[in-house]
This record gives C-alpha cells, sequence and structure tokens, in this order.
C-alpha cells in the first residue's frame, strides 16, 4: 500500500507542475493514463461503479467526480481538485490534492490552505486509542473555526484490498453516533471536502460531477494514513 499510494503521490506532483492558464483539463487525464503505464499499475478509478475517466478533475465549485474535458480550459484565478487512485499488487492508493491556476484570489488561497491543513489536523488524532470520530471533530473544529463549510455528502474511508472499506470518515461529528475506535493496523483515507459557503451539494446531469448547491468555491484534500502504534503515517507521499 505504500508503494502504491506513492505512485499516486508521484502522478498528482506532475499533475500539479502542470497546472497553469490555457491547459484542457482532459491533459491531466492524458498524463494520469500515460503514468499508469509506465508503472504498470491500474486506475482505480477508471470504471468503478461506471464512471469513465482515470482522474476526477474538479474546478472551482465543482466538489468532486469531476470530469476531465477538452473544453473546459483552466483559466487564471481557477481552482482546480484531483482525486486519484491506483490499484498496485492488488492494493489500493488514494489521495487528493487542489491547485491554484495561477494568480488566485486571497479568499480561494484561504480556503485551500484550510482544507490541507484540516487534513493534518484529522491525521494527528489518527492514533490507536482514539476514537475514529476524534479525527472527525479535528477536521470540523479547525474548518469551522474559520467559517467555511464542510461537505456532508461525501466522505473519507477505510481502504485497503478494496477502494472503499470501513469505516466511513466524516469530517464532521454525526449527532447521536458512536464512532470505532482506532487500532493499529488500520487504513484509512481522510478527506476533507470544505467549502466557501454552505455543505450542501447538487449532482449535474452527468450524474457524478458535484457542484457545491450555492456554487461557492470547494477545495479537496486528501492523504491515505497508516495507523501504527508510533503514530500515524502519511503513505501518499512521494520521495
Amino acid at each position: 500500500m505504500r508503494e502504491a499510494n506513492r505512485i499516486v503521490s508521484r502522478i498528482l506532483d506532475e499533475l500539479g507542475e502542470n497546472v497553469r492558464p490555457g491547459v484542457p483539463t482532459m491533459l491531466f487525464e492524458e498524463i494520469s493514463r500515460a503514468r499508469c503505464e509506465e508503472y504498470g499499475v491500474r486506475p482505480a478509478f477508471l470504471g468503478y461503479q461506471g464512471f469513465p475517466f482515470a482522474l476526477c478533475c474538479s474546478v472551482n465549485e465543482e466538489i468532486v467526480h469531476g470530469f476531465p474535458s477538452k473544453d473546459r480550459i483552466l483559466a487564471e484565478g481557477d481552482i482546480v481538485s484531483f482525486d486519484f487512485g491506483v490499484v498496485y499488487h492488488g492494493f489500493y492508493g488514494d489521495s487528493a490534492r487542489t491547485f491554484g491556476v495561477g494568480k488566485v484570489s486571497q479568499e480561494a488561497e484561504k480556503l485551500m490552505a484550510v482544507t490541507r491543513e484540516s487534513l493534518y489536523k484529522g491525521i494527528e488524532q489518527a492514533v490507536p486509542g482514539n476514537n475514529l470520530y476524534d479525527v472527525s471533530a479535528a477536521v470540523q473544529s479547525y474548518v469551522e473555526e474559520f467559517g467555511f463549510g464542510i461537505v456532508r455528502r461525501f466522505v473519507g474511508h477505510g481502504i485497503g484490498a478494496h477502494l472503499h472499506e470501513k469505516p466511513e470518515i466524516p469530517n464532521f461529528v454525526p449527532k447521536g453516533m458512536s464512532g470505532v475506535p482506532l487500532k493499529a493496523g488500520m487504513v484509512l483515507a481522510i478527506e476533507p471536502m470544505v467549502t466557501v459557503g454552505g455543505h450542501e451539494v447538487e449532482v449535474l446531469e452527468d450524474q457524478w460531477t458535484a457542484v457545491t448547491k450555492d456554487r461557492s468555491l470547494s477545495a479537496h484534500f486528501e492523504h491515505t494514513v497508516a495507523v501504527t502504534s508510533d503514530g500515524p503515517k502519511i503513505l501518499s507521499l512521494s520521495e
């Protein structure tokens, strides 16, 4: 799983290096597929429950599951989120990052920074003996401190020999529910999705692309993290 996630991270590194105004988002799909062939891995999302691409590419108000397109051209000031996974020797890697396109607004910069930092706040709580909702609470409290919204419809998940495994990992603490205890050996895909506005979501006619109902900006960061007796280990890092 460490190698699967390292490959994901390398590919996200390259995608980020190619983010600039004037680029069609299909370029990132092409890079992703080419690198999967090069590394001898399978794109985890391609064909998953019918998803038609290897890469989720979501721009501005698109939260997650956006389609790459030859017609969608990145413009100065956009933000773009890449969610990507691979299968390596039967095990999954999964990670997501949001990038600014050229010079972005202070609001967009703050949104990306808070979302990224909330992920690390959650990761800090991924230790044996903690409750799963300690992760959720850490993300929620940090995000809400800045007045941003937390998407509730989509959550993180366990990951291993399958892309989505139990437990689900919300980025908020559900009322009236008790989370599971965290144990060494668990591997979690923690992925805050944060908005400038409200948390409500709409899914577009393509039946996949999820957007903020109020069309406010959304950012998405994700790491795959192993719970170990020595603390959380982020697997989705490149060299």
